[in-house]
């Protein structure tokens, strides 16, 4: 029976998908005060004593415990309260192995606010208030300075990129997005266009799957899509019309968002996804050049990050608070989760490109935020380091969190999940 302070016992049965850390599946008696370590403690005990039958030896894991759908924050009997759980049923017990904190690196100090980064392979972009461009190492070298922007920088993108040369693009408020050529070798760069057609500052922009396309939101609430390729024009362009940089027009304008833009981002090779101000998410199909779906939201939303691994979205907002969403359901407006912790505006957030649950943020409380989906009362790390507030993040190179802020920094955090042959290629 449960006393009445909530203490009572608990019939539970312990699992994992990660099968070199099963335990008997059985079920177990526990109390119901029970919290993280204490299951912690448990689980390494059981894991220990089946190492010493078999004749080796383990060091203790640390593992997080998934009950309901959702991270155990508290004592399992609140949770099972909170989840209207009664006390006599076996209740289910799943344990993952603790996702390692992510380390921090190296500082990138710029002379104004970082507005943009972006990372790919062993390379970071990073977008200005000074209105330079910026190219680094992952190791913290820095590489080159770009103008050519009249005015701030408010977003930059890989194209591709190799030993050989890179092709990125860069947007600011001066109305332009611009096309850029860079040569590793010689570590000189090019402007191969200027892509004019927003009458407003451009805020926010992403690369096609196939790499032939790019897309770009801005104030004046228009959603644009542009070519990528380096001579549009056919092989016939001249080197001097190269040189200086010729004008681009986007082929297709979409119109549809009330308010600026603030995010877009490729779902797959004919859909977008954009978030905007006028506290909606649109998902827009290129072949019919038209809004697909909407979901609406009660708060302006800065950012938006949709996963291909779990295809949810995931948003930062006004109110301080991420949301989780599922465009697959019908009703226009279900939350899937709300995740607490930040104490001011959310200006960015991403998905993790290779872990399905994880995703960081960025906040004007000058902090980084590492959540597991599951866990929406608190994140599972802090990325303490800015001074001011983080203005955006990214997590495009799996192995290292980088964030641009008004501290006139850029953060990089190593992500510590690498295999060890990665992690002493990477450390040579």
């Amino acid at each position: 029976m449960e006393a009445e302070n909530g203490e009572g016992q608990v019939q539970v049965r312990l699992k994992t998908k990660q099968e070199q850390y099963a335990v008997p599946d059985v079920p177990y008696t526990i109390e119901g005060n029970v919290t993280t370590a204490d299951l912690n403690t448990f689980v390494n005990t059981l894991l220990e004593q089946a190492a010493i039958s078999s004749g080796e030896s383990n060091s203790p894991i640390e593992f997080d415990f998934i009950v309901i759908d959702e991270y155990l924050r508290g004592r399992l009997c609140d949770h099972l309260r909170e989840k209207e759980i009664s006390f006599e049923d076996t209740v289910d017990i799943e344990y993952v192995e603790r996702f390692p904190a992510p380390e921090p690196q190296d500082c990138l100090l710029h002379d104004d606010w970082v507005s943009a980064v972006k990372a790919c392979d062993k390379w970071i972009l990073t977008g200005c208030y000074d209105n330079t461009i910026n190219i680094w190492t992952v190791k913290g070298k820095h590489v080159l300075t770009i103008p050519g922007h009249t005015q701030p920088l408010k977003a930059v993108a890989w194209v591709s990129v190799d030993d050989e040369s890179g092709k990125f693009v860069s947007c600011s408020q001066d109305q332009t997005a611009m096309l850029w050529e860079w040569r590793v070798g010689t570590n000189s760069v090019e402007c191969v266009s200027v892509c004019k057609g927003h009458e407003r500052g451009i805020d926010c922009v992403d690369v096609s799957p196939d790499k032939s396309r790019f897309a770009t939101g801005s104030w004046d609430t228009m959603l644009k899509i542009w070519s990528a390729e380096i001579n549009e024009g056919g092989e016939g362009t001249s080197k001097r019309a190269k040189e200086s940089g010729t004008t681009r027009v986007p082929r297709i304008t979409l119109q549809g968002h009330r308010e600026s833009i603030s995010s877009v981002q490729w779902m797959d090779s004919s859909t977008l996804l954009t978030s905007s101000w006028d506290h909606t998410l649109k998902i827009w199909d290129l072949h019919l050049e038209g809004i697909k779906s909407e979901i609406s939201a009660n708060k302006s939303i800065f950012d938006a990050s949709y996963s291909n691994l779990n295809h949810l979205i995931v948003t930062a907002s006004a109110d301080k608070n991420l949301r989780l969403y599922d465009p697959r359901t019908n009703q226009g407006n279900l939350v899937r989760n709300t995740y607490f912790g930040h104490s001011q505006w959310v200006q960015t957030v991403m998905w993790s490109t290779t872990e399905e649950y994880l995703f960081i943020s960025g906040s004007y409380d000058n902090q980084n935020k590492l959540w597991d989906y599951r866990s929406p009362k608190a994140p599972l790390y802090d990325l303490l380091g800015h001074g001011d507030k983080v203005l955006d993040i990214d997590w495009s190179n799996p192995k290292y969190i980088v964030s641009g802020g008004a501290d006139n920094t850029v953060r990089v955090f190593k992500s510590r999940k690498a295999v060890p042959s990665e992690r002493m290629d990477e450390d040579k």
